[in-house]
């Protein structure tokens, strides 16, 4: 082999060798730099994106649509934090209640009603809206007579309540409850044997992906067992024998999947009817 073709072959050698390493680098660099998926994104971190929707509103016009809805949150939808501002939502953003919780901020501007503000107003999934419009668009949400009017030019809510189908946008938002921790509200059926709870004022995501119960005081403590959501925000455990309180209780959230956890969150005094605050929230 001459001088210059093994020459040749040396540089082919080192150009092939740093080819290599720049292609392994670049597609390491590729997977963790660029890589992500969306049902792990931050709603608190992510931008506001805006889609199109249409809006009707219900019940009393200052009222808070209905007393609880199908969600299962009861009268808790006209007091704080919740304070009225809250919406049914049509089958496409309800998923079978399983959006119960999420915040979606909501506005409309002049060009759609002279008495829109054109002003985001956050509002929280408390109920279902099966038919109608609700069931006709590909977004609709069918808010309380409070929401609605708080769209509106101050002094014209009437007005803007008096439009009809309104075309409204709206953009999915984190929940944000000034600090308050999350709240477990026990279900009335709920017994020794058979324990459900409503999830209440999740920050962050809103919405869950799962729950789950350990007790804390019986000899198989350690051991998750995973609750199934019964209908709406509320979960359920149906066990094989007498649960042992107190109970804490495991919260995966379903946009982000992050998992929280409150500490013998239910006490061994636990009754049905009662609601038990958490130390614990996302934000």
């Amino acid at each position: 082999m001459s001088v210059a073709m093994a020459r040749a072959f040396d540089h082919l050698s080192l150009f092939s060798s740093v080819s290599i390493s720049f292609l392994l680098a670049f597609l390491s660099c590729f997977e963790t730099c660029y890589s992500f998926k969306a049902k792990h994104v931050n709603l608190s971190r992510s931008g506001t994106h805006w889609a199109s929707a249409g809006a009707t509103w219900y019940g009393s016009p200052e009222g808070a649509g209905s007393d609880g809805g199908s969600c299962g949150y009861g009268n808790a939808v006209s007091q704080p934090p919740f304070s009225s501002m809250i919406t049914g939502i049509g089958p496409s953003l309800y998923k079978s209640g399983k959006e119960c919780g999420a915040c979606y901020q909501v506005k409309c501007v002049k060009r759609m009603h002279g008495s829109c503000s054109g002003r985001p107003v956050r509002v929280v999934i408390t109920d279902f809206c099966p038919g109608g419009p609700c069931a006709a668009e590909s977004a609709h949400f069918d808010l309380s007579g409070a929401a609605f009017g708080a769209m509106a030019i101050p002094g014209q809510d009437e007005k803007l309540r008096n439009a009809g189908v309104l075309r409204i946008r709206y953009a999915r938002v984190a929940c944000d409850y000034s600090g308050k921790t999350i709240a477990f509200h026990v279900d009335l059926g709920s017994n020794p044997n058979s324990f459900s709870v409503v999830v209440e004022f999740e920050e962050g995501d809103g919405d869950l992906a799962g729950v789950a119960l350990k007790e804390t005081s019986f000899e198989g403590s350690g051991k998750w067992r995973p609750m199934q959501q019964s209908w709406g925000a509320v979960w359920k455990l149906d066990a094989a024998y007498q649960l042992k309180p107190p109970f804490s209780i495991k919260l995966i959230s379903q946009y982000s999947r992050q998992t929280l956890v409150a500490k013998n969150v239910i006490p061994d005094t636990w009754s049905p009817g009662s609601t038990y605050r958490s130390l614990v929230n996302y934000l």
